[in-house]
């Protein structure tokens, strides 16, 4: 694994207020809020510069992202690390102790291939693998 560093994800409750705000504040375009119908989430990109960060709000009341916003409030969830070879890297976090959440790569919100390490792993720090 080499990493590198795709997004920070970073979860919260209303995702056209935070994406307005920070991109007034920071004097940032306003990017596209995409709506993932199919897992109850809507989700924007930021480019601060070839680093994004992945706005998400979760409008599934019982979804993983939803109890962690009502747990922690607006959050940084996870920090992304980019791979070509996901299922082996997998492989080799698990070799190495690192507990996943995902055993093997799913689907994401852009359609990649990707897998998060569980919340206790890193204590606390939550890692998602993505395809670039």
């Amino acid at each position: 694994m080499h990493p590198k560093i795709g997004h920070i994800g970073i979860v919260v409750k209303d995702i056209q207020l935070i994406v307005l705000n920070i991109c007034t504040v920071l004097n940032l375009s306003i990017p596209e809020i995409h709506d993932n119908q199919e897992n109850n989430m809507k989700f924007a990109l930021i480019d601060m510069n070839g680093l994004c960060l992945e706005i998400i709000e979760d409008y599934n009341e019982d979804g993983r992202f939803s109890k962690f916003n009502l747990a922690h409030g607006n959050a940084v969830h996870h920090i992304c690390v980019l791979t070509d070879t996901i299922e082996k890297d997998i492989e080799t976090l698990k070799e190495n102790g690192v507990q996943m959440l995902d055993q093997k790569p799913k689907i994401g919100l852009r359609g990649k291939k990707i897998a998060f390490t569980a919340e206790a792993a890193l204590n606390g720090l939550t890692f998602e693998l993505s395809e670039p």
